[in-house]
């Protein structure tokens, strides 16, 4: 079995991997290069982008869009597969968008046509016997792959993280489902990022609880997609006694979650309590503006609020006609919102106005829980993905085990080097 890493050896976003075997080609993701970030151009992949198709499959590990955000520019007779909540998330997402990109409108009808499979579940393409393994990630339902050919095992990580709600189960996970493989493909977002996962999503819940019961009024700036956070929040205003708001967008969502058969969603977490989130009304002469009446006023006045908003003229009308004060909360990652960095989102930082508390936690895993990961792994050589900063990982890393530093485009036989010390290996 070969591997090629065509994207994603030195830079986070639009990663694309291949496995190949007898002439059978197995791709894990097709996403888009993050925004002002390195870029690479368009790919052109024999098997993939173009050629023949009929031994080629792409396997989506999660709906983030550095992960599936291109996969409308290949060809239509490739087969896709994704996580059956993860595709109904997207296609939310996608009919959101649809209007203001035009690249969504193509997504919505990919979507119809994209298979699913089952996490924990064995299925097979060619050679290729594949089982998805569900991952604790700041995306709901998101997937690892065990990927079996030629007598060789390979675990492709996706991203995923040990200190979130769902992580308590991981190792358990990993013994039932994966047990012990040969190479481990890795994420290794964070390894220049030490202080990124200081805490804990339950932790971070708990600090919510608190703020909400101080803060009558709280404005929280979320990706609508990270669904733990966005349950985590909800479930916080309930114990703060706080109404809790979003938009029909961000409902909608949510109801997915709630209305799915994901292993997870018999966790009271992703299920309603006493009070259903509420949904922010839309004015009825113009769909771009929140309606905001006075008795809506009267009642955020007297019982407060936490509304989930992100950075756009809608929200910022809105919180312009609600009298008081109000603590602005950024959740997400604040690259975002530093000037001079690659990621800077003005918009964002001109709905915050400076003046906000940061409360986030990494959707991604720290170096510290990564060694426990290739503890219980014990693989033949780790090969570094989704990261910025591969020679750090082969220095940290390098002292147990050994660590294959590929580079975009070069492929390696992973049964030709079984056995070889490859320890800080260029290939």
């Amino acid at each position: 079995m070969t591997i090629t890493i065509h994207r994603g050896t030195d830079q986070i976003g639009g990663c694309v991997t291949e496995y190949e075997y007898n002439g059978w080609h197995l791709f894990v993701d097709y996403g888009e290069e993050l925004p002002n970030g390195p870029k690479t151009g368009e790919l052109q992949v024999e098997g993939l982008t173009h050629g023949n198709l009929s031994k080629s499959a792409l396997l989506i590990t999660h709906y983030h869009g550095d992960h599936i955000g291109s996969i409308t520019k290949l060809p239509e007779a490739l087969p896709i597969y994704m996580g059956e909540v993860a595709r109904e998330i997207q296609k939310v997402l996608s009919n959101h968008l649809k209007t203001v990109m035009p690249a969504h409108q193509e997504m919505v009808k990919l979507l119809q046509k994209v298979q699913t499979f089952k996490a924990g579940h064995d299925f097979t393409f060619g050679p290729f016997k594949i089982r998805p393994v569900t991952v604790d990630h700041s995306a709901f339902d998101a997937y690892a792959f065990r990927i079996e050919a030629d007598g060789v095992s390979a675990y492709h990580t996706g991203d995923f993280r040990l200190h979130g709600f769902r992580s308590n189960k991981f190792f358990k996970m990993l013994e039932q489902f994966v047990g012990k493989v040969d190479y481990v493909v890795c994420e290794a977002t964070n390894i220049m990022r030490p202080n990124a996962t200081s805490k804990k999503e339950s932790a971070l819940q708990r600090d919510f609880v608190s703020l909400f019961k101080e803060k009558k009024s709280t404005v929280v700036y979320l990706s609508s997609t990270n669904i733990d956070r966005l349950f985590s929040l909800y479930h916080a205003a309930l114990k703060a006694g706080r109404p809790f708001y979003v938009d029909g967008y961000q409902k909608q969502i949510m109801d997915v979650v709630v209305n799915s058969k994901s292993i997870w969603t018999n966790s009271p977490l992703y299920q309603y309590g006493k009070y259903k989130p509420e949904s922010l009304l839309y004015h009825k002469s113009d769909k771009n503006r929140f309606f905001v009446s006075d008795s809506f006023k009267e009642f955020l006045d007297k019982k407060g609020y936490v509304i989930i908003a992100r950075s756009s003229e809608r929200f910022d009308n809105l919180l312009e006609q609600i009298p008081g004060e109000k603590q602005k909360v950024l959740s997400m990652w604040n690259g975002y919102v530093k000037e001079g960095t690659e990621a800077y989102n003005e918009n964002l930082a001109n709905s915050l106005d400076g003046e906000y508390d940061y409360m986030h936690t990494s959707g991604h895993i720290d170096m510290k829980d990564l060694r426990k990961f290739f503890h219980q792994l014990r693989p033949k050589a780790i090969i570094p993905i989704h990261t910025d900063s591969p020679d750090e990982f082969v220095k940290l890393f390098c002292d147990e085990w050994p660590v294959i530093r590929l580079y975009d485009g070069l492929s390696i036989s992973l049964t030709s080097i079984s056995g070889v010390d490859l320890c800080g290996t260029k290939i």
